[in-house]
């Protein structure tokens, strides 16, 4: 027996049932991520001034995501858009071009993830901060390359307080009252940020495994239902523009802001 509505539109929505469905699934996908940035909004009015960090995160690194995801955007679209015209191979590489940009994406947050779980503050029993990247860490001693500070503050701002050069620190650990990395446990800043963008990632990841599978094995379909496999790539790429606009909001919010 075969599914109703799986090509022909419904007669009380005027979609097919895919359609239907993911646009409620991304109607509940814009209520988690509002919700998640209304928290992030919260959390940075009500911090304490010049206690919310600023600079952290890499520019150059998030612009390149930014473009990666808007021209997988674009080939998506192109993929959808070649099957229409009934033409399969240039489906095939524009579809290979979205799936490349995702791997891209992930590769380079990554990349940002594993530098702030290998940036440490090291906080000191004479009062002393010193911030850095882990080299070594031994039972005996911790070697950073990075900077001493005096006042917490000029960690926070790193427009005002930049730092000029990087110097190899060894610390006793005898020393050390508190060894801690910019991971989510760093501080409210870390845990909203890792919070946002690891939910985003694992959306890109899982838009990632349906794309690779729609250009792979279940590419077969085109054979013998070509409608309907056109109908699963412009549902793919719903999803696909969605989680696409997600990073549009938080490329500005927690990169530039």
């Amino acid at each position: 027996m075969d599914i109703p509505y799986t090509v022909d539109t419904r007669p009380d929505t005027g979609l097919y049932n895919a359609k239907a469905g993911i646009w409620l699934f991304l109607a509940s996908e814009v209520m988690l991520f509002g919700a998640l940035f209304s928290a992030y909004i919260l959390l940075r009015v009500g911090a304490p001034e010049g206690l919310w960090p600023l600079g952290w995160l890499n520019v150059p690194l998030g612009t390149i995501n930014t473009l990666v995801l808007i021209t997988s955007s674009i080939t998506t679209v192109m993929a959808w858009a070649a099957l229409k015209v009934n033409q399969f191979d240039r489906f095939k590489l524009f579809h290979g071009i979205t799936l490349l940009c995702a791997l891209i994406f992930v590769g380079i947050k990554s990349f940002e993830y594993y530098d702030k779980f290998t940036h440490y503050e090291v906080t000191l029993k004479d009062g002393r901060i010193a911030d850095g990247h882990l080299k070594e860490a031994t039972d005996t001693h911790v070697t950073i390359s990075g900077r001493f500070v005096e006042e917490r503050e000029e960690l926070y701002d790193l427009h005002k307080h930049k730092a000029h050069g990087h110097e190899t620190i060894t610390i006793a650990r005898e020393d050390i009252e508190k060894l801690s990395n910019y991971g989510p446990r760093h501080n409210t800043y870390m845990a909203i940020y890792f919070t946002l963008t690891g939910l985003h990632a694992l959306h890109v990841i899982g838009g990632a495994i349906v794309i690779g599978y729609l250009w792979g094995p279940g590419s077969r379909l085109w054979r013998k239902d070509p409608e309907r496999f056109t109908n699963r790539i412009e549902i793919s790429g719903l999803f696909w523009h969605f989680v696409d606009l997600v990073w549009i909001f938080l490329f500005p919010i927690l990169y530039l802001l």
